[in-house]
């Protein structure tokens, strides 16, 4: 039985010469990256079919015709190079694909490579994604190259001007591991998140420090005035010792607000299994009651019947109880705002979700650009104001008049 011959397959130069150095071993990308020319041919190729185009259309109103190549170095994500833009004799020329003063080609790998970051992809998975779907091989220093371009924006977004006024805010910390000098520590991840005056979330700011302390949160809350923030006219946050002093120091005309599922779930730290689901039932009618006064009722009721086994919780709710019970002064709409911090709980829960896979990050600049991008994700998903919002915004009118009429006017 005859062998079948095998067709040889052809190349053009090029591509002969791409061959060749995949079989020398040379890199794909960077410094003397095969595929690098291999961008700057088709970016050129493509700008001459532009120019045919453009010729061809003003060929009835001009003798225009081709005027040679401008040199100008361009960067991209397989490498720099010299990119020969072609030119016309009028001048009228106006090239798309790479403009006249653009040198830098944000290509579909850049973007690939950040969105398979925001979602939480390691830089080892983004590594054999790109392998698989593009044969490209990046190192871990040119994905963390790239993935730095956001740390500009990073900044301009930390920086930016605020609103005048937020009716509500909540605040409250993460923790992750971090790595620093040799060693894995813990820090904290500071995070304000608001509702504007539209009913609009934003997350304020993200701050990086050691231990969750209220020393630090001043010094959040002392950058929110910087970037403009005059008045709040709540604070939900958890029973952190100092925070709320810290808020009525910075800002006098603040109500504050202890998050009540915080503090049902440090009671529970402390009552045992058996004890557990009846005792939490009874906390409950706390702040289901009406006011304040059936509140306390509810309270003293609950005291009366496990207060002697569980006299630490009781201490507890006793020592937060005008804190945990300023939100019976607001109207019902209202008060189902901001009696917990689960919005920025929720908000916590979709970072965390591209987080979790993650041992410990390389360098805090690692945690806020991971955050920092779920942020811009999260933002997408808050498109319209919370639930209610007409009637809330009603609501605060009536109860805080002028400061908050006044600064929505402007708003």
């Amino acid at each position: 039985m005859k062998k079948e011959k095998k067709e040889k397959v052809e190349l053009d130069p090029y591509m002969e010469e791409l061959a060749k150095g995949l079989q020398a071993g040379k890199p794909l990308i960077g410094e003397g990256g095969i595929f690098t020319p291999l961008l700057k041919r088709l970016l050129e190729a493509s700008l001459d079919g532009e120019l045919e185009a453009h010729l061809a259309e003003t060929r009835d109103e001009s003798k225009n015709r081709k005027n040679g190549r401008m040199g100008k170095t361009v960067q991209s994500s397989v490498g720099d190079f010299e990119l020969l833009a072609p030119r016309d004799r009028n001048g009228t020329f106006d090239p798309q694909l790479v403009k006249k003063r653009q040198h830098r080609i944000s290509s579909d790998i850049d973007r690939q490579i950040l969105s398979l970051y925001a979602m939480g992809l390691s830089y080892r998975d983004i590594q054999q994604h790109l392998q698989q779907i593009y044969g490209v091989e990046l190192s871990t220093g040119a994905i963390t190259a790239i993935t730095d371009h956001v740390l500009p924006a990073i900044k301009d977004w930390q920086n930016r001007a605020l609103d005048d006024l937020y009716p509500v805010i909540w605040m409250d910390a993460m923790f992750f591991k971090v790595r620093e000098e040799g060693r894995v520590i813990s820090k904290s991840v500071y995070s304000v998140l608001g509702v504007t005056c539209d009913g609009e979330k934003q997350v304020l700011g993200i701050y990086i420090g050691d231990a969750e302390s209220s020393t630090f949160w001043r010094q959040v809350l002392h950058d929110l005035q910087i970037r403009g923030v005059r008045d709040i006219l709540i604070a939900c946050i958890d029973n952190l010792t100092g925070l709320a002093d810290v808020i009525q120091d910075m800002y006098p005309a603040t109500d504050v607000q202890l998050c009540l599922v915080h503090q049902m779930r440090n009671s529970s730290k402390y009552i045992t299994n058996k004890d557990l689901k009846p005792m939490m039932q009874d906390l409950k009618k706390i702040y289901q009651a009406t006011n304040t006064e059936a509140a306390l009722f509810q309270l003293h009721a609950a005291e009366a019947k496990w207060g002697k086994k569980y006299a630490i919780v009781f201490k507890s709710w006793h020592r937060n109880w005008d804190n945990l019970t300023s939100f019976f002064r607001y109207p019902v709409a209202l008060r189902k705002v901001i009696y917990t911090t689960n919005p920025i709980e929720s908000y916590h829960r979709m970072v965390r979700k591209v987080t979790k896979t993650k041992g410990a990050f390389t360098s805090e600049d690692a945690v806020l650009k991971q955050i920092y991008l779920a942020i811009i994700n999260a933002q997408t998903k808050w498109s319209g104001t919370m639930f209610a919002w007409s009637i809330v915004r009603r609501e605060l009118t009536e109860y805080f008049g002028d400061r908050f009429s006044n600064a929505d006017t402007v708003n």
